[in-house]
């Protein structure tokens, strides 16, 4: 009989001006990097730029929360700071063309000047589809330094012979939902809590099965556009 579980039919949304991070852990690292694989993979099919998914690892589950936390912390930092620095060139490129305009004195001599710029050589004129080195480089999309719009948290956890499994599963399953409920960036719950190696393999796609991490890129890139348009005052 045809299983009903699992999310449905994936919705399809743009991630081409999103910028997401994933935070993995190492602990069970042959699983975890097939799931990494696979989440990346789906970002990239859905339009979000290669050089704008980061990706951190911590040494197990355990540290997950605290990573992501500090990840999405460290991003809006960054933000702030490239907008305090382009703030700061704008307001002393503008004095500059002050000083300049005085020295000019705004007669006939600024006037010169501007035929002059008008009067040069005409641009390179291109061929439909043909492009100069400079708009060919500007194709090319540069990373972004915005704040993340989304988290994608990577773990495995193996039940073994302790309470152990059922102590890290719990901590982190409430972790990263205070983190994301805290900061207002979604946090994506990419962490596989399995009764086997040979469990988590199968939920990797390393043994057939469906690998979870196509589910949790897609997941990413869909809470990403919703949390902007929630911010906005717009549904989907």
């Amino acid at each position: 009989m045809a299983s009903h579980k699992g999310p449905g039919a994936p919705q399809k949304h743009e991630g081409s001006s999103l910028r997401i991070a994933i935070i993995h852990a190492r602990w069970n690292t042959r699983i975890v990097s097939s799931l990494v694989s696979a989440t990346r993979s789906a970002l990239l099919t859905a339009g979000v730029s290669a050089a704008n998914i980061i990706t951190e690892s911590v040494p197990g589950s355990y540290e997950l929360p605290f990573a992501c936390q500090k990840v999405i912390a460290a991003s809006q930092i960054q933000a702030s700071s490239l907008a305090n620095i382009a703030g700061s060139i704008t307001a002393g490129m503008a004095g500059l063309g002050s000083a300049t305009q005085d020295l000019l004195g705004g007669g006939e001599s600024s006037s010169d000047l501007t035929k002059l710029g008008q009067e040069g050589p005409a641009p390179p004129q291109h061929a439909v589809g043909e492009k100069d080195d400079e708009t060919a480089k500007g194709d090319k999309q540069q990373p972004s330094s915005q704040p993340f719009d989304a988290v994608i948290a990577v773990g495995v956890l193996i039940k073994g012979e302790t309470m152990h499994f059922e102590y890290i599963a719990d901590a982190v399953s409430h972790g990263l939902m205070r983190v994301q409920l805290d900061t207002g960036v979604p946090v994506v719950f990419g962490l596989l809590t399995v009764l086997t190696e040979e469990q988590g393999m199968a939920r990797a796609g390393m043994i057939g099965g469906h690998n979870h991490g196509e589910d949790w890129g897609n997941a990413a890139v869909e809470l990403g556009n919703k949390r902007r348009g929630w911010a906005e005052g717009r549904f989907s």
